[in-house]
């Protein structure tokens, strides 16, 4: 049985993305690739939301043919290339890139029988609002957060908004160069 997992850089303050929806406040270095690496590492299926999914699909498959693309990028987009990736969007209609299933209803129960299927974890990416729903319907089994060290003041969050607790159960957590510390969470049984 696979877990659903998700991985998400976080302010201090617990925003996935800056008003703006811009990402350039996470301190992105060799350390955290490495990080990075590890995580996708455990992945046998990536789950994006909508504007996740568009923005990947614009710029990986055009990695595998730039000649500027550094070695990590190469082997990431053949990657992306060819795992299975899934998107949850209500508001798609049609997936094109390689190897894309696209769940627009009966969310907790197409996710349910992916997580009963045998390999590697679900891995939600980024993707605040499809984790969002995720987290609401009880789906989430462990939290991969990198938090970075900086406030915000707002912006894009999985965690505000919902009215309930969710109690967590550290894992692990390490502290990179940068003063990312990356945690590892499951909910608290």
């Amino acid at each position: 049985m696979r877990k659903l997992v998700l991985f998400m850089h976080v302010s201090l303050d617990g925003y996935a993305s800056d008003s703006n929806g811009g990402l350039d406040w996470i301190p992105y270095n060799e350390e955290l690739e490495k990080y990075a690496e590890e995580v996708v590492a455990e992945v046998g299926s990536p789950v994006y939301g909508h504007t996740t999914y568009r923005m990947m699909e614009s710029y990986w498959p055009t990695m595998l043919d730039n000649p500027n693309a550094s070695g990590h990028d190469i082997e990431h987009a053949k990657w992306l290339q060819d795992v299975k990736k899934i998107v949850i969007s209500s508001s798609m209609d049609i997936v094109e890139w390689n190897n894309t299933m696209l769940i627009k209803d009966n969310i907790a129960e197409e996710i349910k029988a992916l997580k009963e299927q045998s390999g590697k974890n679900l891995v939600i990416f980024g993707s605040p609002g499809a984790a969002k729903t995720l987290l609401e319907l009880g789906l989430i089994d462990e939290f991969l957060l990198t938090i970075c060290p900086v406030i915000l003041g707002g912006g894009k969050s999985v965690f505000h908004g919902n009215g309930e607790k969710i109690r967590l159960k550290l894992l692990s957590s390490r502290t990179l160069n940068s003063g990312i510390i990356a945690t590892r969470y499951e909910l608290e049984k």
